[in-house]
C-alpha cells in the first residue's frame, strides 16, 4: 500500500497540463508534471502504479515515491521549484577577512626572483601565512576574478563624451566582458 497518495485537484491538474502541453518549461519542471498526472489517484487520474510510471519515463522508483511524498508534505509548487540547499555542499575558504589579506598579498611585492605574483605562488603563500590550511591555484583565481568584477563595476568604468555613449574603462579600452547591467548603472541608464 502506498505511504503518500497523489489527489490533484482541478486548477492544480490544469496548470500541470497545461505545463505539459506547452513544454516551454524547465525539463524537470515537466518531468514531475508528467509523475504527478500520471500517479494521481483523484477520480480524474489514471493512477498508474510507480514501477510502470518509472519505466515509462527512464526514472528510479525513489524518485517517484519521493516527489509523492513533497507533493503531500509541501505541496505542488514545491514539486515544480528546485529544493534549495539547506547548507552548501562545501563550505567557502575565503570569507571577507581572509579574501582582503589574499588581496594584500597579491598586491604587494612579487617573491624574489619573480616579476609577479603566479596563482601557484599566491595559493601556497595564503597557506604558509596559515590565511586558510590548504589552497589550490583554482580557488585563488576565483576569488580574485571576483573581486576584479566588483572592481571593475564600482571603479574603472567610466562614460567619456568622445566614446560616443559607450562604456570604457581608464585606459580608453572598451569595457568587454562587463555584464550589461553593470555597464548600465555605471554609465547612469545609458546603454553602449
Amino acid at each position: 500500500m502506498k505511504k503518500w497518495i497523489v489527489r490533484l485537484e482541478g486548477e492544480g491538474r490544469k496548470r500541470l497540463r497545461q505545463l505539459v502541453r506547452v513544454g516551454k518549461a524547465a525539463a524537470y519542471k515537466i518531468r514531475h508534471a508528467n509523475v504527478l498526472l500520471a500517479v494521481d489517484e483523484s477520480e480524474d487520474g489514471p493512477g498508474l502504479p510507480d514501477a510502470r510510471v518509472a519505466e515509462t519515463l527512464r526514472m528510479g522508483v525513489r524518485s517517484i515515491e519521493s516527489l509523492r511524498r513533497r507533493f503531500v508534505e509541501e505541496g505542488l509548487e514545491a514539486c515544480l521549484t528546485r529544493k534549495k540547499q539547506e547548507r552548501p555542499s562545501v563550505q567557502r575558504m575565503f570569507d571577507g577577512e581572509k579574501e582582503a589579506k589574499l588581496i594584500a598579498v597579491a598586491c604587494g611585492s612579487a617573491p624574489k626572483d619573480r616579476a609577479r605574483w603566479t596563482l601557484e605562488l599566491l595559493a601556497d603563500r595564503v597557506v604558509e601565512l596559515r590565511i586558510v590550511e590548504t589552497c589550490s591555484p583554482a580557488t585563488i583565481q576565483r576569488v580574485l576574478k571576483k573581486k576584479r568584477t566588483e572592481a571593475v563595476a564600482k571603479e574603472d568604468v567610466v562614460h567619456t563624451a568622445e566614446a560616443k555613449r559607450r562604456v570604457r574603462l581608464r585606459d580608453g579600452k572598451r569595457a568587454r566582458g562587463v555584464h550589461s547591467a553593470l555597464r548600465s548603472e555605471a554609465t547612469g541608464g545609458l546603454l553602449g
